[in-house]
């Protein structure tokens, strides 16, 4: 559905500029592709890519918007390797990693390895999960089928450049039109016509693929073909370059038909008798569209405009919820602190009228979001507070607390005033972020957060680590590897536990040592 290595046309430049983007050091294949790339040779590709931007501002990090995105990933992985499209080699070689794009155009993209770049401005224009979950079936497929690995072994390096282009236009499109669209221009001379010819073919079997893993997700195949349809009906409405997706994805009569075909007379019905957890994967969806509309376009006019929504009359109970949401988060960014309480209040109220089992899930984001936008505005004790309101009285019982709750809890903490108490609280911390990287060595966010801490604990050496686990999760291994060698020059004369904690690094300091050996010698 959205693009893979296909080049992008200059229809994805947003059409605010700002200054340039640096270059990004891109890894060069080299003209030794002639074949299809191994799997690990494609997962090797994938992380110098990202490497390389992960450290863009147009990549984020929202803990509540990539834990929905990530559930519903998940799901297809599960899915998928059901199915068998996801074989030892390659569940072994590749990252299987959505990331977030801070982009308003409706896009969505797949790496080489395994990773999945979402445009929040797709989470925005969908309107269920299972618009949005076949997207992200049809990426998956790209993946599983092996499509970039093929087009690569095809184009040699010509393919490689075409990447290339594609994602330093991706990321640059926000800032500076014209830097972007010099570089998409580059890359595409040479190569256009003989990849979209190719790019048909893959498309389909995308298509077929993933509608397969989608509906034995357990989600309702509909999803695709009325995916399809909106964005054929935004592109005849409002043909102005929002929907990079429609340009490496042709929409044609027969592919919607197809997608129709393929649902079957029961397959609808079929689809919700395997789903459980309908109901809040609704209310869930609606939240976290509303979030990334705020979240894609931080400028201040477009932000007064969310902040200014009213519930449309005969609004439906999650209608309202979603409204005044949006509003509680466009005038948190903007400074409006009393007016984001007051418009989280009313999103509380409306959250009485839902059905029981979106309420547990909805009361959830709100308190988490009102608690992040007191933190923001450094109002700590508030946020501690709006964290402590009673849950409602439900039968359904609340969501287990995760990485959200997780990130936000070490940020208090750090938040709140030295005193006695206070280490304890920063140890509590620490040790629940020890534990979740210990599942999740590639969190940077969370090794960012727990190298702070240690520093307030006065653990130096592990606050060192820590900062050069994230360095590296960031993608600057040289950064990382200098925070090593710094730390061993600090410490000539460890102790016990300083000497343990070294050998640590020093194993780390290897392993990074290795990975840019591995991209010098690419390069060349």
């Amino acid at each position: 559905m959205v693009l893979c290595a296909v080049p992008v046309s200059t229809g994805v430049l947003a059409q605010e500029a700002r200054t340039p983007p640096a270059p990004l050091n891109l890894p060069a294949l080299g003209d030794s592709v002639g074949q299809d790339l191994s799997p690990r040779a494609e997962r090797r590709l994938g992380d110098r890519i990202m490497r390389a931007i992960r450290s863009d501002p147009a990549v984020i990090d929202d803990p509540l918007v990539l834990e929905y995105v990530q559930a519903l990933w998940d799901d297809l992985l599960r899915a998928g390797r059901q199915r068998g499209e996801i074989g030892p080699d390659l569940e072994d070689s590749h990252a299987w990693e959505p990331f977030l794009v801070r982009d308003k155009s409706v896009n969505a993209f797949a790496l080489p390895g395994g990773y999945i770049g979402v445009h929040l401005g797709l989470m925005a224009m969908t309107t269920t999960t299972d618009e949005l979950a076949s997207v992200l079936a049809h990426e998956l497929s790209h993946v599983t089928q092996r499509h970039i690995a093929r087009m690569m072994g095809q184009q040699a390096r010509t393919s490689w450049m075409s990447m290339a282009s594609m994602v330093l236009g991706i990321l640059a499109a926000s800032r500076n039109p014209a830097a972007a669209q010099a570089l998409i221009y580059g890359g595409q001379a040479a190569t256009i016509q003989g990849q979209l010819n190719f790019s048909r073919d893959m498309e389909r079997e995308a298509d077929r693929v993933g509608f397969t893993v989608l509906s034995e997700a357990g989600f309702e195949p509909g999803g695709m073909a009325r995916m399809f349809e909106h964005l054929q009906q935004a592109s005849r409405l409002n043909d102005d370059g929002s929907f990079p997706y429609l340009r490496t994805h042709p929409l044609t009569s027969e592919r919607i038909g197809e997608a129709r075909a393929r649902m079957g007379p029961d397959g609808w019905t079929q689809a919700l008798r395997a789903r459980p957890s309908e109901h809040q994967r609704t209310a869930w969806h609606a939240l976290m569209s509303a979030r990334a509309q705020v979240l894609m376009d931080p400028r201040s006019d477009a932000l007064h405009r969310l902040a200014t929504l009213t519930p449309p009359e005969g609004a439906s109970a999650l209608q309202r919820v979603r409204v005044h949401y949006t509003v509680a988060l466009a005038k948190q960014r903007t400074g409006q602190t009393a007016g984001a309480t007051a418009a989280m209040d009313q999103a509380r109220q409306a959250t009485l009228s839902l059905p029981a089992s979106q309420q547990p899930l909805v009361w959830r984001i709100l308190t988490l979001s009102e608690a992040e936008g007191l933190l923001e505005a450094q109002r700590p004790r508030e946020a501690v507070a709006a964290l402590k309101r009673p849950a409602l009285a439900s039968p359904m019982a609340a969501p287990e607390a995760g990485r959200p709750e997780l990130l936000l809890n070490a940020r208090l903490a750090l938040a709140q005033p030295a005193s006695g108490s206070q280490a304890n609280q920063w140890r509590d911390a620490a040790n629940q972020l020890q534990t979740h990287l210990s599942q999740h060595p590639h969190d940077a966010a969370a090794w960012a957060l727990l190298s702070e801490l240690w520093r307030r604990l006065e653990q130096p050496l592990r606050a060192i680590r820590a900062d050069a686990e994230a360095t590296a999760a960031l993608g600057d291994l040289p950064g990382a590897i200098d925070r090593i060698q710094g730390a061993h020059q600090r410490f000539r004369r460890p102790d016990a536990a300083d000497v343990i904690e070294l050998s640590v690094m020093d194993a780390r300091l290897k392993v990074w040592q290795r990975q840019q050996r591995e991209d010098l010698r690419d390069d060349n």
